[in-house]
């Protein structure tokens, strides 16, 4: 069998194969200038009462053309995940400017944002299924980045706040889209590399989050650094808007198969696909349970390492961000190469895969906040940043394949209410409030014991993981 490389599929059927040899032949009646039909120009519409619409498949797109959506869907997902972990680093200095409490910027890392983000996420991603994806993301990114940059002029905690809600606002058109449009330019068989190679956007946001915030904050002060990530978001939204064109929705797959397009669902519609899916809340609640300490820890941890380690804002900025980028870009790597080679044997490993990667992080998690030793704190952050992010490629496929290809958008916004909900609202303040808690206990190594007390979350995450192995062969979707 030939192979094939990334993004590469199989000839696509043209239109005169899927619809037959004219539209008088076929009964087939042409309508002209129907929305979201303006490549084509054309809307097919069978004469026939009960069958779906079909539209002509949207024009061959070279690999280079697939590796450049790709590549660009990975620096908007860098913006995001830039704009939204630069708090965590900037902590520090805005608690004493703007004299808050742990729990406080807890809060306004965790609740203020992911709020409105999850939420709106749904209605947002099925306004996606049924209009331009490219459009919505681009209208996202400039909407968060505009609000990154009003956090920069932040004169009170309730300012702040709000600024951070407009952000999550903002954000909550930017990734279900994304997981959407992935799943329509790339086969299934690559979908899982595709998925961790967009999942790259976190390791390489957070780094460059953690890295310039520091940098930029102590060379000026942390509203510039507000300022500087949010305007270059800001000069993206137009760039992506311009060159990137919405593909035909589940082209990928109709590429093996003669499948006509679906009409857009409903919300009801997608709920009632995966209400009876045991596959899909066990999976959403493990990935949530992972997220409370991975979103949590992380957000804390440029703290941790300024209180107990000592280190000032730019070193924390360089170890971090070291720390950050190098193990995070290969855990999601080497999980989404696990999940393509593992998964298309047993779909079992696809949840499998993460449940011990979790269970091999935690004790190494415990090991390196226990150390007082910055070499060895290092290695051992390194190894649990790695394998906290294992998750992202076999799990993301997953949820792709839990409904069919017009639902996904809905599916994945579904699945990031759930996930980002409770890990991030909870996992950012978790940890402050635990933190405050213990303050007249331990002083500044609060957030010690904090961090010690949110492991168990992994435990959590692999149990739901190991149980929904055993029941997603039937739940799948191919």
């Amino acid at each position: 069998m030939e192979k094939r490389e990334l993004g590469e599929t199989p000839h696509r059927p043209s239109y005169r194969q899927l619809v037959g040899p004219g539209p008088a032949a076929a009964g087939i009646s042409v309508a002209h200038g129907i929305p979201g039909t303006e490549r084509a120009g054309l809307e097919i519409a069978m004469t026939t009462q009960d069958a779906p619409a079909v539209t002509p498949p949207s024009a061959p797109t070279t690999r280079a053309y697939r590796y450049y959506v790709l590549g660009i869907l990975v620096v908007v997902y860098t913006m995001n995940f830039l704009d939204r972990q630069i708090l965590g680093i900037l902590a520090v200095p805005i608690k004493r400017d703007l004299a808050l409490t742990d729990s406080q910027l807890g809060l306004m890392g965790g609740l203020a944002f992911a709020l409105l983000y999850s939420t709106l996420g749904v209605p947002i991603a099925l306004l996606a299924d049924r209009s331009s994806r490219v459009r919505i993301m681009s209208y996202a990114l400039g909407i968060w980045s505009a609000f990154t940059m009003v956090c920069g002029f932040a004169g009170s905690f309730w300012q702040l706040f709000l600024s951070r809600v407009g952000v999550g606002v903002g954000e909550a058109g930017g990734v279900a889209p994304a997981y959407s449009l992935i799943s329509d330019y790339f086969p299934k068989e690559q979908r899982a590399r595709a998925l961790a190679v967009y999942s790259l956007g976190i390791p390489i946001g957070s780094g460059m989050g953690i890295l310039f915030g520091g940098l930029i904050a102590e060379a000026i002060d942390w509203r510039a650094a507000f300022l500087v990530v949010g305007g270059a978001g800001l000069l993206l939204a137009p760039i992506f808007r311009l060159t990137v064109r919405d593909p035909q929705r589940g082209g990928a797959d109709a590429a093996r198969a003669r499948v006509a397009p679906a009409a857009p669902p409903k919300f009801v519609q997608v709920l009632k696909v995966l209400l009876p899916k045991r596959s899909f809340w066990l999976i959403a609640f493990g990935s949530a349970a992972s997220s409370v300490c991975g979103y949590g820890v992380a957000f804390w941890l440029p703290s941790f390492f300024q209180r107990s380690l000592h280190l000032t804002l730019v070193e924390t900025s360089l170890f971090y961000g070291a720390i950050t980028f190098f193990g995070g870009c290969l855990g999601i790597v080497g999980g989404g190469m696990l999940a393509d080679r593992l998964g298309s044997k047993n779909r079992a490993a696809y949840p499998l895969i993460p449940a011990v990667a979790f269970m091999i992080a935690m004790p190494c998690f415990f090991l390196a906040v226990n150390t007082s030793s910055l070499g060895l704190a290092f290695f051992l952050f390194l190894i649990p940043a790695g394998l906290n992010l294992v998750w992202l490629g076999p799990i993301l496929t997953t949820v792709q394949h839990l409904v069919p290809a017009h639902m996904r958008t809905t599916a994945s916004a579904m699945f990031l209410l759930i996930n980002n909900l409770l890990g991030i609202a909870v996992g950012y303040y978790y940890f402050g409030a635990v933190s405050d808690l213990l303050k007249d206990s331990f002083g500044d190594e609060s957030l010690r014991y904090a961090i010690y007390s949110g492991l168990g979350f992994y435990v959590i995450s692999s149990t739901l993981f190991v149980i929904a192995s055993r029941t997603l062969r039937k739940d799948w979707v191919e």
